[in-house]
């Protein structure tokens, strides 16, 4: 768990798993692989597997930490809590017993606020019946592209206190994007030496249907070779809006 995220929409990361594999384009220069190798140099115990030379793409070995599971209840204060940073909890790897364990750590501490984002959509509707969902749990689903627009149908099956959407990094525009149901929205671009461009259209059009249906927006960044690069203005404004729901402080 890192005390201060660097990342604009939470504060802190939990990772009661590592690791994770290609699914989707969105994977293609993943930020969690990179980071992975810089660890597993440093000699972090949690990175020590090389990436699964299966996959067609970038991977690591998943992980699971049982031992990561009670950090959050010795945190003093509110925190906003990004879920696994480093890997999809909702990963085929990851056993629903497990998933159940991390749900009772947040039912346990309602003073924090908890972000889960995955690509794996489809387990959603498949476990949502088998689990309890506390009230101070967000769930979101990667959208990159208009080819995983299907993502949203199935978070719509979930019974989150409030479900949003990563549109990041975002590789194609997302026209008539369905936001019934939808929280929250957040968007970006992709950062590192391969990063592919962002169109602001792509951007502006979702922002405008957030506005439309009166859904909070959140442009994290334009990206470029550092996250930082392009900065976050949208327009010259800061879009930085968030669901009403925040416990944390």
């Amino acid at each position: 768990m890192r005390r201060k995220s660097g990342i604009e929409w939470t504060e802190i990361t939990w990772n009661p798993t590592t690791g994770c594999d290609r699914i989707s384009e969105g994977c293609d220069n993943c930020y969690a692989l990179a980071m992975a190798k810089r660890l597993k140099a440093m000699g972090s115990e949690r990175y020590q597997q090389d990436g699964d030379p299966r996959t067609s793409g970038p991977g690591f070995a998943l992980s699971i930490h049982p031992d990561a599971l009670d950090q959050p209840l010795r945190w003093t204060g509110r925190r906003l809590v990004f879920v696994n940073s480093m890997s999809d909890l909702f990963h085929a790897k990851v056993p629903l017993d497990f998933v159940r364990q991390v749900f009772e750590v947040m039912e346990k501490t309602p003073q924090h606020t908890y972000q889960v984002l995955t690509k794996r959509s489809a387990r959603l509707p498949k476990i949502a019946d088998q689990l309890r969902w506390p009230d101070n749990l967000w769930l979101g689903v990667s959208v990159e592209n208009e080819d995983h627009m299907y993502r949203v149908d199935h978070l719509r099956e979930v019974p989150a206190a409030v479900r949003f959407l990563s549109c990041e990094p975002l590789i194609g525009p997302l026209p008539g994007l369905n936001l019934d149901g939808i929280g929250w929205v957040i968007t970006g671009g992709e950062s590192g030496p391969k990063a592919r461009p962002l169109d602001p259209e792509w951007v502006r059009e979702i922002r405008d249907t957030c506005l439309e249906v009166e859904v909070p927006f959140f442009h994290k960044q334009w990206g470029g070779r550092t996250p930082k690069e392009g900065g976050r203005l949208l327009d010259g404004l800061l879009w930085s809006e968030m669901p009403r729901s925040v416990t944390a402080s």
